[in-house]
């Protein structure tokens, strides 16, 4: 695996029209104050795990939704959405299951992304009196 540049990773995001235009939602805002960035990192954790990880991922290429959850947001945006964007994207071949190194990596990716979308500080776990 080559050596992992972020501020690379970012500038080349940054020059694709598809991958400029996500942003977080009203939704997807509201979701990360009321659970948290904590918990959020955690859900992503078991979708790439669940859907990311295998060599071969049932309906790859379809089995992450545009919206409904920040982390599904930050993988289009990113470049982790399914096994043919990780080999474009992040150099992560095809047909082999993901290492945990390269699935933390994706991690740190999706968090980075979300907090600088996000502007600001987001919350680490819920606030205090929250309903939800």
């Amino acid at each position: 695996m080559n050596r992992f540049d972020p501020a690379e990773l970012f500038e080349r995001l940054s020059r694709s029209r598809f991958r400029a235009r996500f942003h977080l939602d009203d939704q997807a805002r509201l979701y990360l104050e009321s659970r948290g960035l904590d918990a959020v990192i955690e859900h992503g954790a078991t979708f790439i795990a669940e859907r990311l990880a295998p060599a071969h991922p049932p309906q790859d290429g379809k089995q992450t939704p545009m919206r409904g959850h920040p982390v599904f947001i930050a993988q289009h945006a990113t470049g982790s959405c399914c096994r043919t964007c990780l080999s474009k994207w992040h150099s992560m071949a095809p047909g082999q299951a993901l290492t945990a190194e390269q699935q933390a990596r994706i991690l740190l990716v999706l968090r980075h992304w979300i907090e600088r979308d996000f502007g600001g500080s987001v919350p680490k776990s819920p606030a205090q009196g929250a309903l939800f």
